[in-house]
């Protein structure tokens, strides 16, 4: 076969990855804390960017206005200024005190104070330098919150506090800086002793010394290694940590499986002693240091509003507050492309100018993607907010990206990090997406989360003396005509943290003895 050189054209469809189109595809998965950092960086880098500004609010009224508006009222406020006030008002003292029937000092007693110094032109005295002195002074600064306020003190602060009354070797005190930085927002050793001891070049011994002097500090319970630990700290701190509390403390694992039987083994103890011990032990506190400047909790944020309207459907609508609303400033565009100097400046702002430009686009482009999306999980899942998660429908990406013309890729993008505000409450975007559970007479399928929701109110309503197992709880969704199997109802009762019927059973027979 001879080997030869030929010139072909042929043409051909291929997605190039431009920087913009993987811009706009890294805009589309951010959660909305993610998307205003980024833009936040955007807009101090590029010139070209502005935030918009919000609607102007409505303007204040002159006094030209007020008097027309007060033109317009009724008859029976046609009531002028000079009327109520009784005409043309002297203000000389003798003819106030003759309108009052009295003299001036009964109506404005004399409190004591210091009258002001007067004034040849008749101006008020200038206050004195002792004015701003005292709770009422007025030194004509705005109230500043900040100045009655206190810096919260964290665990770290709090026990370096303590260390420094408590341990006076210095190489001690080094170490015990270095274990308190190890401690967790729970108040728990997250390092390890032989670790920190290498590391700080001191013997396991020293560290534990100092380790031990640091659990005596406030709260009680702080820098333990384990729960265990925690508790007995606490235990000892109240003179209760005998042999039989020790027992107790080191099988925690039986206390949360409720298995009283082996507990009294164990301790030996009777019933009403094992009662009292476990009472003790509920009364301490597991997380010491969660008292102490924990990072605040930052509250969900939906993206999506799902509201009822008056005609029976659904409103979906976005929450204004999580876009990022950014302008492209042209005019200072024009105006900085001309007195550009050289090519490279107007390769730079023409840079700039495109990415703004994209930004801008992309910023759209998300907001619209989301809408439909939104949009369309509303409209497959009608059943679930009009009676709730037991008529949640199997619903998988492949649908909603068919409905809407989009490719399976970005719909998941669109639902990573996203949320829907509902009468039902806020629930992720991915939430409405469920496998299908088959029906036992080849119905319509059903939704896993639905059968979730399903396995939990049957839990919820049994009874001590009648403790659904597995194979009960089985029996008892295909008798609602779900087919499902008895490992899949053991995996979404672990999913939903529910123990075993063996340890329920226990829980609700001791929770019947109390």
């Amino acid at each position: 076969m001879a080997l030869s050189q030929r010139l072909l054209i042929r043409q051909g469809q291929a997605l190039v990855m431009t920087p913009q189109l993987m811009q706009a595809i890294k805009l589309l998965q951010l959660s909305n804390l993610d998307l205003a950092a980024y833009v936040e960086g955007e807009l101090e880098s590029n010139p070209l960017l502005e935030r918009a500004k919000d609607e102007e609010l409505p303007a204040v009224d002159t006094p030209a206005q007020a008097e027309a508006d007060a033109g317009t009222q009724g008859p029976a406020d046609d009531i002028g200024v000079g009327d109520w006030l009784g005409g043309e008002l002297e203000t000389s003292r003798e003819a106030i005190e003759g309108r009052l029937d009295t003299s001036l000092e009964n109506v404005f007693p004399d409190d004591g104070a210091p009258a002001a110094a007067p004034t040849v032109s008749g101006e008020p005295a200038a206050p004195s330098q002792w004015a701003g002195v005292g709770a009422g002074g007025g030194d004509g600064g705005d109230y500043n919150i900040e100045s009655f306020l206190c810096a919260e003190t964290t665990l770290a602060d709090h026990l370096t506090a303590q260390m420094a009354l408590a341990i006076a070797d210095p190489a001690q005190r080094m170490i015990a800086r270095h274990l308190i930085d190890l401690v967790d927002e729970a108040g728990y050793l997250a390092g390890d002793v032989a670790d920190v001891a290498e590391k700080l070049g001191a013997t396991q011994g020293e560290v534990e010394a100092v380790l031990a002097a640091l659990q005596a500090l406030d709260p009680p319970g702080i820098c333990a290694r384990n729960l265990a630990e925690c508790l007995a700290i606490q235990l000892r701190e109240r003179d209760r940590y005998d042999p039989a509390m020790a027992a107790l403390v080191g099988r925690l694992d039986l206390v949360a499986r409720r298995d009283m039987a082996a507990l009294r083994r164990i301790c030996g103890v009777d019933d009403e002693d094992l009662a009292d011990m476990i009472g003790e032990i509920r009364a301490l506190n597991p997380k010491p240091g969660l008292a102490f400047g924990s990072t605040p909790v930052q509250p969900v944020v939906p993206d999506v509003y799902v509201r009822r309207s008056h005609d029976g459907a659904y409103d979906v609508e976005l929450n204004n507050d999580t876009l990022p609303r950014v302008l492209v400033s042209q005019a200072y565009y024009a105006r900085v492309a001309k007195s550009a100097r050289d090519e490279r400046e107007k390769i730079y702002f023409s840079e700039c100018f495109q990415n703004a430009t994209w930004l801008a686009r992309a910023l759209d482009q998300r907001a619209r993607t989301i809408l439909k999306v939104a949009s369309e999980i509303v409209r497959q899942q009608d059943a679930f907010f009009a009676h709730g998660v037991r008529h949640l429908r199997p619903l998988n990406l492949k649908t909603v990206a068919d409905a809407i013309a989009m490719h399976e890729s970005t719909v998941s993008r669109v639902t990573a990090n996203k949320y829907m505000a509902t009468a039902r409450g806020t629930f992720e975007l991915k939430y409405f997406f469920t496998a299908a559970i088959a029906a036992t007479d080849g119905g319509e399928a059903h939704s896993a989360q639905a059968v979730r929701e399903r396995v939990r109110q049957l839990v919820d309503a049994e009874s001590a003396q009648a403790v659904l197992s597995d194979d009960a709880i089985v029996r008892r969704l295909r008798a609602d005509g779900i087919d499902i199997a008895r490992r899949t109802v053991a995996k979404y009762r672990d999913a939903l943290r529910i123990p075993s019927s063996v340890q329920r059973r226990r829980e609700k027979l001791a929770a019947a003895a109390t």
